[in-house]
Order: C-alpha cells, then sequence, then structure tokens
C-alpha cells in the first residue's frame, strides 16, 4: 500500500479577511497541477468564516457536495426551498444535477469552521436533491462514523433527514473519528474495484495555521517504507489493493479529527 503525504502547508491557502481558506486541490485562483483531483474527489476545503458573512448566492451543477461542520453555526439556503442552520456534527449533502443556486452563510457571533468538499457525480442529468445527516462526537469516537455513502449501498436511506451516512452520486465512502491519544483505529478497503484510492484529511482543530502543520498528530500504518506522521491539515494520498488495511494511531497528546476517502 502506498501512502503520500500532503503536507498542510503545500495546500493553497488565502486570507480574504472575511474566509480564511486552504485548498486540497486547485480551487479558485489556486492552481496545482500536480494536485487537480484524485478519483472522483474534486475539493476539499478548509474553510473559516467570520461572523455575518459568508458566500452569497451562486450557482452549481454537476457536483456532488457536501458540508462537514467542525465548529460554529452555517446557515445554507438553496433554491430548492432549503433553509437550514447547521452546527458541529451535522453533515449536508447537496447534489446539484441540472443545477441549483445556495447561499452559505456564517449563523450567530462566533466563526463557522468547516470543510466544503465535491465529488463528481457517477452521472450527468440527475435531479438536484438535498439530504442532512447528523453525527454525534459519541458516535466518531475512537471508531469510524460512517457519514456519506454510494447512493445505492445497503442501508443508504434518500430521505431528506435520516439515520445512517449520507447518499452520494459516487463511488465514494466517507469515514470520520476522533480519535483518542493512544488510540489505533484500523480500515479495510472493500468497495469496488481491485485497485482503491483513499485520502486521510486531518482537520485543523487548534487554529488557523499557514505553516508548518502542529496539533494533533497521528501515525499511518502499513504503507511502503514504513509509518506515516501527520499533523492539522496534513493529508495523504492512498493506494490500496482490495481488502488491505490501513490503520492509523493516536501518537500525540490530543484528540485528533480525522477524515478517511475510501473511493473507486
Amino acid at each position: 500500500m502506498k501512502v503520500v503525504p500532503r503536507p498542510s502547508n503545500e495546500r493553497g491557502h488565502a486570507d480574504h479577511g472575511w474566509l480564511k481558506t486552504f485548498h486540497t486541490f486547485s480551487f479558485a485562483n489556486h492552481y496545482d497541477p500536480q494536485h487537480e483531483h484524485y478519483g472522483p474527489l474534486r475539493v476539499i476545503n478548509e474553510d473559516r468564516v467570520n461572523p455575518r458573512t459568508g458566500f452569497g448566492t451562486h450557482a452549481h451543477r454537476e457536483f456532488e457536495i457536501f458540508s462537514y461542520i467542525v465548529s460554529g453555526e452555517l446557515e445554507h439556503r438553496d433554491s430548492m426551498g432549503n433553509v437550514e442552520v447547521m452546527k458541529r456534527g451535522d453533515l449536508q449533502m447537496t447534489s446539484a444535477g441540472t443545477g441549483i443556486r445556495h447561499s452559505e452563510h456564517c449563523h450567530g457571533d462566533k466563526q463557522v469552521h468547516f470543510l466544503q468538499i465535491w465529488a463528481f457525480p457517477s452521472e450527468k442529468g440527475l435531479t438536484p436533491q438535498y439530504f442532512t445527516r447528523h453525527f454525534s462526537d459519541e458516535e466518531k469516537k475512537d471508531q469510524w462514523a460512517h457519514i456519506v455513502a454510494p447512493i445505492n449501498a445497503p442501508g443508504v436511506s434518500e430521505k431528506r433527514e435520516a439515520f445512517g451516512p449520507a447518499p452520494v452520486h459516487s463511488p465514494l465512502n466517507l469515514f470520520a473519528t476522533l480519535l483518542s491519544p493512544g488510540k489505533s483505529l484500523s480500515h479495510t478497503f472493500q468497495s469496488g474495484s481491485a485497485q482503491k484510492k483513499g485520502y486521510l484529511h486531518v482537520v485543523q482543530t487548534s487554529g488557523y495555521n499557514t505553516g508548518e502543520a502542529s496539533g494533533a498528530y497521528v501515525r499511518v500504518v502499513g504503507a511502503e517504507g514504513g509509518p506515516v506522521d501527520l499533523r492539522e491539515g496534513d493529508g495523504a494520498y492512498i493506494m490500496a489493493g482490495l481488502g488491505e488495511d490501513i490503520t492509523l494511531e493516536n501518537a500525540g497528546d490530543a484528540v485528533a479529527e480525522v477524515l478517511l476517502f475510501d473511493m473507486e
């Protein structure tokens, strides 16, 4: 299994005053031909939006777009008539399909920190849909919470609000954990093709940092060439065979919030 680090300070980043953002892949004015997408995964933006500011109404089409709320509150409004304020633990999924318009603003007097994630859909011309799910910290504590799964996977509901993973029209599974110091957690790559793509992202929970990554510290075990160490904001590309295992160890002294993508 190959694990290739994506250091936090090599991501695109910008401080617009009202918005502090990191781009794992090429996005907006940031272009990096070495990091444009990975499998169906097109965008991982780690955003911090100041109170009473946000993204005005804008259009999307032919993308699966989801928001993972880390802290604060995010107000969402869209052309499908959805109005919602999301908080920590919430995951909102928009299947843009043939086209939607939406806005996202910081709600309340505290900065909102969230991850904006886009995936390519498996087919074009879909009818736009909207889903929300909630996953508590307890559900993520030292275990993988399965938060996004392909829409046709067993146990996945197409209801707007339901238990279990949010549905996505893409060959992508997303898991989240809050890994305690001294704990370890494994994952077996199972879905689909013999050659799997994975991506790990360690959420930058201890504050906006454009320098060398710091904070929570995890070790990825099972990689060719030995363990790979990651800190907050770091990511890693994974190339695995079907049935291969990866193990994540918290080697630091703080809880690590980690997302794991398992993709075709």
